[in-house]
């Protein structure tokens, strides 16, 4: 399973909840579609029922949740999708759980660390870089940059421009 978002209130009286998005690929909110929560210790599914965007959150309605006394409980509940339901990916694109963990190196071999997390700041992710002493650093995804990801080795090559890891 992995999280693509976070039902933090409920909007309205119809059995809308506002769900944070913790996901670049918004379309897993689509009508049809669904979404699962742990709900009493055990995993329901959850199908989409109505979807709207309201400010920077998604308005979603559940099928057989009509009213705000039926989706009040379900504040704070995470949502999930299964493996087979994560969106196609293009060229030079990642999903962040394969990203997170890969030991990074330089073009030269110098091992620099291991990708903490990643940040979403603005026109590129920034991966978080960590070595053996905790020193941290911030790694651009470009380019420039970034020279390989091989996933399945957990190793990805960058080229140390000026002042990138100072």
């Amino acid at each position: 399973m992995y999280r693509v978002g976070k039902i933090i209130n409920t909007h309205g009286l119809n059995g809308e909840v506002k769900v944070l998005q913790i996901t670049d690929f918004a379309e897993v909110f689509d009508v049809d579609k669904s979404v699962y929560a742990e709900l009493n210790g055990q995993i329901t599914e959850l199908v989409i029922d109505g979807y709207r965007l309201h400010k920077q959150y998604h308005l979603l309605r559940f099928k057989g949740f009509d009213s705000i006394n039926d989706v009040e409980h379900l504040k704070g509940v995470e949502l999930n999708i299964k493996e087979d339901q994560l969106p196609e990916l293009g060229e030079r694109e990642f999903y962040y759980h394969d990203i997170i963990g890969c030991h990074v190196h330089a073009v030269d071999g110098e091992k620099i660390g291991k990708i903490e997390s990643i940040l979403s700041p603005g026109a590129n992710d920034v991966w978080v870089v960590k070595n053996e002493d905790r020193k941290e650093f911030l790694i651009p995804y470009i380019e420039d940059v970034v020279k390989e990801v091989d996933i399945d080795n957990k190793k990805v090559i960058i080229e140390l421009m000026e002042g990138l890891l100072d």
